[in-house]
């Protein structure tokens, strides 16, 4: 992969609960430094390619070690800018057992990168030598000014002869700089000015449903039961309404407990018409990976974008069926690591695709 891929967006502190204790238990927190589009970066890097990371972060100290956590595996942040005005937002993890569901408390108001207006970005700088850009649903999500500045950042991109990706990332409570509007019509009427310049989308079946109003049938995501066969017709009516994208990648989690969650996906191509899931069985039928003792689900999104952009960009692994496969695999991997970042190697990925699965000692 020669051309850089370029994400923008907001990285955090991220403040966790040790093990599992409850936020209200504890007295210690475990700091360390994500947002999605960073773990998405982070990921490419740690594949072995080339990814650079946009964002605003104030003058401290807390966002230098924010810098040298997104430095550290290879990201560059040259054009990361460094404000007078705002804060670094920060988010509070409690990580859930069995039944009881991890949370997430926010605290992201007036983050310097939801402040600062797209026309403070060098997007010249930004896109040369770049061939991809990666953006959420999340940065828009924090204010008006971040949301304009993520659609200029399409914009830029697909001048710049980018390829253009987002993971639709619908976050309910974030969307709250309309009060004028619920979470979710605030979502639609803003993520529906973005879809024009991507090409290719990443979802889940809520966010399809939260964004975009299309529903994969008889889902039921909380039950754990999903209706797999309707997919590819969800992709078709995201192509019908935005005919620009060429492929759509659905993650499909059944989660059964905390600890216990089946994890595919489905990527189809429009160009050929053709839905193409992973994992599959010795008999090419769908059989999801068992993930039956997560260690952290936070940024198995993120990880699965991250290996579906490197696998897209990488020759050997650009056909759609590879491309799933290296994804799902590397994401699978991601549920094994602590912290948001996917520190697996392409070799891991690589040998988990060809049914490495057994989690033997490598000596």
């Amino acid at each position: 992969m020669s051309k850089i891929v370029v994400t923008f967006g907001e990285i955090m502190g991220r403040m966790a609960a040790p093990q599992n204790l409850r936020l209200r238990q504890t007295r210690e927190l475990e700091v360390t430094y994500a947002g999605a589009e960073a773990s998405v970066a982070a990921s490419i890097c740690n594949f072995g390619g080339k990814a650079r990371y946009v964002t605003a972060l104030p003058k401290h100290a807390l966002a230098e070690a924010t810098m040298d956590s997104v430095r550290a595996v290879g990201i560059d942040t040259d054009f990361v800018l460094r404000t007078d005005e705002g804060r670094l937002g920060l988010y509070f993890l409690e990580t859930g057992a069995n039944q009881r569901p991890s949370n997430v408390i926010y605290d992201r108001a007036d983050s310097a990168v939801s402040i600062t207006p797209a026309d403070q970005y060098d997007w010249t700088g930004i896109f040369e030598n770049a061939g991809w850009l990666h953006l959420s649903g999340i940065t828009p999500a924090l204010s008006k000014t971040a949301a304009e500045a993520t659609f200029v950042a399409a914009q830029k991109a697909k001048d710049a002869g980018a390829m253009v990706s987002i993971d639709l990332n619908f976050r309910g409570k974030l969307w709250k700089w309309d009060a004028s509007k619920s979470a979710r019509e605030l979502a639609q009427e803003t993520m529906r000015k973005i879809l024009p310049f991507i090409d290719v989308v990443i979802a889940n079946e809520e966010d399809c449903h939260d964004v975009l109003g299309i529903r994969a049938g008889d889902t039921d995501v909380h039950a754990g039961a999903l209706d797999t066969a309707r997919y590819p017709d969800v992709a078709k009516q995201v192509i019908a309404r935005f005919p620009n994208i060429s492929k759509v990648a659905i993650t499909l989690r059944e989660s059964y407990s905390a600890n216990h969650n089946n994890w595919g996906a489905m990527l189809y191509d429009a160009a050929s018409e053709t839905a193409h899931f992973a994992p599959l069985d010795a008999d090419g039928n769908y059989q999801p990976y068992p993930i039956k003792n997560i260690v952290d689900r936070v940024g198995g999104g993120d990880s699965f974008a991250g290996g579906l952009i490197f696998s897209l960009t990488t020759p050997e692994l650009s056909n759609p069926a590879d491309a799933i496969r290296y994804a799902v695999a590397a994401s699978c991997l991601k549920h094994s690591i602590k912290g948001d970042f996917n520190f697996s190697t392409r070799a891991e990925v690589e040998a988990l695709m060809g049914g490495s699965a057994s989690g033997r000692v490598v000596r």
